[in-house]
């Protein structure tokens, strides 16, 4: 499978937790790393976290110390680790290479995450 594949989202209310995970076949990253992104309503897909093949990790300011991106090398697996989530409405979590837009793979489905009061 060329497309990774995203589960674990859902509707939470403000404040909560949630944990993301996305599959895809071994080695499909490859040097590139791997990422997290999403995609609000009527907005661009912006990037949400990424775990470089050097173990360095960045995320973006929004979600900096809420959000943690980690990754399980033996399963091929991706977690995003999403706590204090914000009331900010429904997104769509995508995971993919985290090289920038030359490099992506197939989008896979994606995972919703709404976001409550």
């Amino acid at each position: 499978q060329v497309q990774p594949v995203e589960s674990g989202g859902a509707l939470v209310q403000a404040g909560g937790s949630l944990r993301l995970s996305c599959v895809a076949s071994r080695g499909i990253f490859g040097p590139y790393g791997m990422a997290w992104y999403r995609q609000g309503l009527g907005a661009q897909r912006e990037l949400v976290a990424r775990f470089a093949n050097t173990g360095v990790t960045n995320h973006n300011e929004s979600v900096e110390g809420r959000f943690t991106i980690s990754k399980d090398s033996g399963k091929g697996t991706v977690i995003l680790e999403m706590s204090r989530v914000r009331a900010e409405g429904r997104a769509v979590y995508y995971c993919n290479r985290g090289a920038g837009a030359s490099t992506f793979i197939p989008w896979g489905q994606g995972n919703q995450v709404t976001g409550c009061s």
